[in-house]
């Protein structure tokens, strides 16, 4: 479990296909606190640690994405030098800063606008139609690993829904979220709460 409360940006500095995909992600954490068999949410992903060394500060930590992971996540993430979300598993007691996550992106979705909004970035997302029903004016959904507020909602012609949110500066500058640009794919995951209020609004109208 997450909270979309970034920690750090990694950065994929090798890419071995061996049956699935084995990635080093190189990272500032100390690999001290990397369990081997931990879970890191990459960009969105929740992926498990399977070595991890160097120093702190100076870390890496190898990973294995399946060939269903590849295919229903953002292409651009899985290249030599792709920038990545990084944030560690919920620990008991920490802080929920953002809202629950699990790591588990729902689905692909386009930057369909980027314009310079104040001192923030306004951006509009197109997302697919099955996702619709889960977001809303004001509730959470998970952008990149990055826990954001819906601001606007259009439902379109097609049954597909653009929604926009503000990027402050800070989380621009310590998320890759600032480095998105029109036509970008991003990774979605929506609210967990959405989902179950869905599901029981379905079994009340059996």
């Amino acid at each position: 479990m997450f909270t979309g409360i970034v920690t750090a940006i990694g950065t994929i500095a090798k890419v071995e296909q061996r049956g699935d995909m084995r990635l080093r992600i190189e990272c500032p954490f100390d690999p001290a606190g990397i369990a081997v068999g931990a879970s890191i949410a990459c960009s969105g992903v929740c992926l498990t640690v399977i070595d991890r060394g160097e120093e702190p500060g100076a870390a890496y930590f190898l990973v294995d994405v399946s060939a269903e992971t590849v295919s229903r996540t953002a292409a651009r993430m899985w290249i030599e030098g792709a920038r990545l979300n990084l944030e560690p598993s919920l620990r008991l007691g920490d802080e929920l800063g953002g809202h629950i996550v699990t790591g588990h992106v729902d689905a692909v979705g386009r930057v369909a606008d980027w314009q310079p909004e104040g001192g923030s970035t306004r951006i509009t997302i197109a997302a697919p139609a099955a996702l619709a029903p889960y977001i809303a004016a004001k509730g959470s959904i998970t952008v990149d690993g990055v826990s954001l507020t819906v601001n606007s909602v259009e439902d379109r012609a097609d049954g597909s829904v653009w929604f926009g949110l503000n990027v402050i500066p800070h989380t621009a500058e310590v998320t890759t979220l600032g480095e998105l640009r029109q036509d970008g794919e991003v990774n979605l995951e929506v609210d967990t709460l959405a989902r179950y209020l869905y599901r029981m609004q379905q079994l009340r109208a059996i």
